[in-house]
């Protein structure tokens, strides 16, 4: 039995109100569907994520999306970076990219969605479906009927389990300690020697990289912006990790420890380990870090990314490790391919089906992507399929060639 969508009649719902849920709700809004998107937190997200990278592709969809792009989107940086371990300069690249904060982009897409169509305290609790519709029940007691879901939550997606229950997350060795400090904050040295760039620098089976971001308010002004940076280290699952994810109470959260839980002297242990480690410059920056958080590092991959009335996009179909600078960028992707699919296909089959076929080899490609340049942080690791990316290795010139590149930089290469 077919299905025919209609703009006039359907009804699309999001779950997820993060970037890539806003994302796509924007495009769904603008291009005439009735769209609503549900959240689980139960106030606004604008005070969490930390820093990305605006590729051209993700600049074109939130253009698209609603979104003004103007200099306030983000912090524009011409080169790139490494630093040694004394704090000299082992080489430079020009390389120009625009760098923000996850909560400007945040702030600017809850700006461009119409009023009454994000709604917070939303936790999914169940998903039933039949040939017409599908009915999204939530912890709060109510029920929403829609035409169709475009699951959009994340990592640990309740919606995935639904249309792959063998798809789990896989982790990859490592973590990645996250932060942000106030420009103000810093040394001249710092501000001359780093701030103004994305740099890098690159322990034995580790790496570190920064940049500056908007600060508080999207203020992109000098004097008001951050540095953001991530640095992943080695981290055996079942000793260090272990550890790592293990709170004062002796509980362990084996997904990833919520940042307040992380005890003292797991951080006081980082910030020595900077010191010790790292460029002068770096260490600063960790050292001034007032909230320093990790996440391990995962792989999923998905096989399907639709059934029935229902489709998935961004991490809650494929995670890929955060090296590409792709995360956002791929949600973009995905919102755009599944808005495009709906409005060449009125059969909801074909529409889907398109959506699926264009994005599953591009999730792919992403995660196999992402995985060749963290390989070499992994305590143990082989190459993907035979395939090791030419000329790449743990040195500042690839590094600065390859990491937070467009996708098609790395594929022109094998």
């Amino acid at each position: 039995m077919t299905f025919t969508l209609s703009r006039t009649s359907s009804t699309i719902a999001v779950v997820g109100g993060s970037l890539g849920g806003l994302i796509a709700a924007n495009l769904l809004c603008r291009a005439g569907w009735d769209v609503h998107v549900y959240e689980k937190a139960a106030s606004d997200l604008e005070s969490r994520g930390a820093g990305l990278v605006i590729q051209s592709e993700l600049l074109a969809v939130l253009a698209e999306a609603g979104v003004l792009i103007d200099e306030t989107i983000g912090v524009n940086i011409k080169e790139r970076i490494t630093l040694l371990q004394d704090g000299s300069k082992a080489g430079a690249l020009q390389y120009p990219q625009i760098y923000t904060a996850w909560s400007t982009l945040y702030h600017k897409l809850r700006q461009a969605l119409p009023a009454g169509r994000y709604h917070l305290n939303k936790e999914l609790t169940r998903v039933e479906q039949d040939q017409q519709a599908v009915t999204l029940s939530f912890e709060d007691g109510t029920e929403v009927q829609a035409s169709l879901l475009l699951a959009a939550d994340g990592v640990h997606s309740s919606v995935r389990h639904l249309l792959n229950p063998t798809a789990t997350l896989e982790y990859a060795g490592y973590v990645a300690w996250r932060g942000m400090v106030e420009e103000s904050l810093l040394s001249t040295r710092a501000l001359t020697e780093l701030f103004p760039y994305i740099g890098f620098s690159l322990p034995p089976h580790e790496q570190i990289l920064g940049y500056p971001v908007p600060g508080a308010d999207q203020s992109v002004c000098p004097g008001e912006r951050r540095y953001n940076f991530v640095w992943y280290r080695p981290a055996p699952k079942d000793t260090v990790l272990r550890d790592l994810l293990t709170d004062s109470t002796g509980k362990t959260w084996p997904e990833g420890i919520a940042p307040p839980l992380i005890r003292p002297e797991i951080i006081e242990q980082t910030r020595l380990a900077a010191h010790a480690l790292l460029p002068p410059q770096f260490a600063e920056i960790v050292d001034q870090t007032e909230h320093l958080f990790f996440q391990p590092v995962f792989d999923l991959s998905c096989d399907r990314l639709v059934s029935g009335h229902v489709a998935i996009m961004g991490d809650a179909a494929f995670v890929a490790r955060p090296h590409c600078a792709m995360g956002t960028t791929k949600a973009a992707g995905d919102a755009k391919a599944f808005v495009t699919a709906l409005q060449n296909h009125n059969d909801l089959q074909q529409a889907l089906g398109a959506y699926e076929r264009s994005r599953l080899r591009f999730g792919r490609m992403v995660t196999d992507y992402a995985r060749e340049l963290g390989a070499y942080m992994q305590v143990h690791s082989d190459a993907l399929d035979g395939r090791v990316m030419q000329g790449h290795q743990p040195t500042p010139e690839a590094i600065m060639r390859d990491i937070g590149v467009p996708l098609a930089s790395w594929y022109e290469t094998i």
